[in-house]
Parts: C-alpha cells; sequence; structure tokens
C-alpha cells in the first residue's frame, strides 16, 4: 500500500509540474500548488484519497495566488491598448526580436512567448510572438 500511494502521489505531482509549464502566473500557481499539496496531503494522511484532496486544495489555492501575482503585474504596466500590445518580429536568431515600433533587436530568450518587454527607446511595450 505505501509504495502505491508513494507512486500516486509522484504521479499527481509530476502532472501538476508539468501544468506549470504554463506561462500565466495563474496556471503556474496552480500546478505548484497542487503538487505541493498532493505531497502534503500525502504525507498527513498516509492515503491517496488524502493526497488528492490535497492536490484539489493546493491547486486552488495556488490559482488564486497566481490571480493576484497576475493582477498587480498588469497594474504595473496600465491598460492595454484598444488592439493589445504589439508583437515583436523575429530577427533571424531564436530568441532575438526586433521592436515593431523602432526595429531595435532585443534578445528575448529569457521572457516566455506573449511576455512583455519595454522598447529602451520609446518606453511603449510589446510582446514576444
Amino acid at each position: 500500500m505505501t509504495k502505491n500511494l508513494f507512486i500516486t502521489v509522484w504521479v499527481l505531482a509530476l502532472s501538476a509540474l508539468i501544468l506549470s509549464s504554463c506561462d500565466t502566473p495563474v496556471g503556474q500557481g496552480a500546478g505548484w500548488g497542487a503538487a505541493t499539496g498532493a505531497i502534503i496531503g500525502a504525507a498527513a494522511t498516509g492515503n491517496v484519497r488524502g493526497a488528492s484532496i490535497g492536490a484539489a486544495a493546493g491547486a486552488a489555492a495556488g490559482a488564486l495566488t497566481g490571480k493576484i501575482v497576475q493582477e498587480n503585474q498588469a497594474a504595473r504596466y496600465g491598460p492595454p491598448p484598444s488592439g493589445g500590445w504589439p508583437y515583436g518580429r523575429w530577427a533571424g536568431t531564436p530568441g532575438f526580436y526586433h521592436s515593431p515600433y523602432t526595429g531595435r533587436v532585443y534578445d528575448l530568450r529569457g521572457v516566455p512567448h506573449g511576455g512583455l518587454t519595454r522598447d529602451v527607446d520609446t518606453g511603449r511595450l510589446f510582446r514576444k510572438p
């Protein structure tokens, strides 16, 4: 029974971490919360049902926390323009993009897809495709 519980907890935790590949803070918070909740639920109760309940509770709490983080990020950048933030154009090298405003090339390898970057010449924001 302990071996099955251990395997189930790790499957739930691994599934949650795979889901954390979401680029939004809400998705990442839900994934990490589910993984943490599954481990804590299994440790506290010693059964699969406890791990499942812990994963569900952790996912909910993580999603709420991620939503707060996302709202704080949106407040920092202000409201988007009516047509949305424009996208940069690929510069021919993986991870490098041209600003839609000035054409300057930016290294966006560490920015997730859809993430915002500020053009240093204009101060305006654009998205990584």
